[in-house]
């Protein structure tokens, strides 16, 4: 029997550039070293216990185990607008304006299948997390990076503006900023924010690290003036309570844009962990004593790395949010990224991500490398003294 073969190629073209994510290279090369991997970004420890006793508990009573409300359930979509009204002051109507997703990512994803037309133009801060670059080639629209650069890595306004075309649809933000651990000020938000209004933009806010900013404050997009009907604001609970694996994200928005998100996220997952939504409803009521103690001891910890990561010769870049540290390796007599951390598992017995993927002028990241510190302090002061051998 004759096999059949096509002449069109096996993958879609848009994502063929893509390939297998850096995170899954650098964690099989953790595993396979067994080596320390400050790579990826996801703690060694679980987040609070009575977080995941709501989670076994909503599990044993029937609660999620089928499938769940597409939109999520009503006990989360109320906690969730009671968080932002609670820490940004923004309201939200639970029924209409929250979506909820699997995790932060689908959101992302959702937000450009179901706001962008082939042809839109996508502005993005560069380096940008991986995901933003397939979701809009996904779309069938063009990104149009601008590049955050070293030592501040600080938005250049005036660049933003003029990268709007008549073809901008949608700005991508993400402040906290991953990899570099930038938040936006008050001021640069403003100017988006009168930029958007003017030129009758979508922004799209990935605002995962909320609750992790130290020397900086996190302020929503969503609640400058003439935002509230514009910004689709995107968030989940795996980094602020350290429970990665479970992927419960939201959006929460207008009406009209989360119906738009919704009516592409619905040909994703539909729907998701429906257990572990009942319980993320539980976290988001947590007292503000505990995003108090979560938000200082990463803080504790990126001293620690940023410290001792300065002391084995990088030059290091503390960031103001975030978990992770960027790092500029030429130092130590280093040029390549790529290369430093694949190799840097057999050399020293710690994993770290190039930040060259991250970027589409891959001479401005050629030299940078980000480490993830939300790992337990031993991890840290081993990997430490491992670094130190270099």
């Amino acid at each position: 029997m004759a096999v059949m073969t096509s002449s069109r190629p096996p993958l879609n073209r848009a994502l063929a550039e893509f390939g297998t994510t850096i995170f899954a290279e650098m964690s099989a090369l953790a595993v396979r070293t067994g080596a320390i991997n400050l790579g990826q970004g996801f703690p060694d420890t679980d987040g609070p216990e009575e977080v995941r006793e709501a989670a076994v508990r909503a599990l044993r009573d029937g609660r999620g185990n089928q499938y769940p409300p597409g939109p999520g359930v009503p006990e989360l979509r109320q906690a969730v607008a009671e968080h932002q009204s609670r820490f940004h002051g923004l309201g939200f109507d639970p029924d209409t304006e929250v979506l909820v997703t699997a995790g932060a990512t689908e959101a992302i994803a959702a937000a450009m299948l179901g706001l962008l037309e082939p042809g839109d133009e996508v502005i993005a801060f560069e380096p940008f997390y991986d995901s933003y670059a397939a979701c809009i080639a996904m779309a069938g629209a063009r990104r149009v990076p601008l590049t955050l650069r070293a030592p501040s890595f600080r938005p250049d306004l005036d660049a933003l503006r003029a990268a709007v075309t008549p073809r901008t649809r949608l700005l991508l933000l993400n402040s906290p900023h991953n990899p570099t651990g930038m938040v936006l000020t008050r001021e640069e938000l403003a100017a988006v924010a009168e930029l958007a209004v003017e030129r009758d933009l979508i922004v799209v806010t990935d605002e995962v690290y909320e609750h992790l900013t130290y020397e900086a404050e996190h302020v929503p997009l969503a609640s400058f003036p003439g935002m509230r009907d514009r910004t689709v604001t995107i968030s989940s609970a795996g980094k602020t309570f350290s429970f990665t694996g479970w992927k419960v994200g939201w959006v929460t928005a207008s009406p009209a844009l989360v119906s738009a998100v919704r009516a592409a996220k619905q040909y994703l997952t539909y729907v998701s962990a429906g257990p572990f939504q009942y319980a993320v409803a539980e976290a988001l009521r947590l007292p503000d004593t505990y995003y108090r103690d979560f938000r200082e001891d990463l803080r504790r910890k990126r001293d620690l790395l940023s410290d001792g990561l300065e002391q084995a010769g990088f030059r290091v870049f503390r960031p103001q949010g975030t978990y992770f540290v960027t790092t500029d390796i030429r130092p130590l007599d280093e040029k390549d990224g790529l290369a430093f951390c694949r190799a840097l598992p057999e050399r020293c017995g710690v994993v770290a991500v190039p930040n060259v993927i991250f970027y589409d002028d891959a001479e401005e990241g050629r030299s940078l490398v980000r480490f993830a510190f939300c790992k337990r302090e031993d991890v840290l002061r081993e990997s430490v003294e491992r670094l130190r051998r270099l």
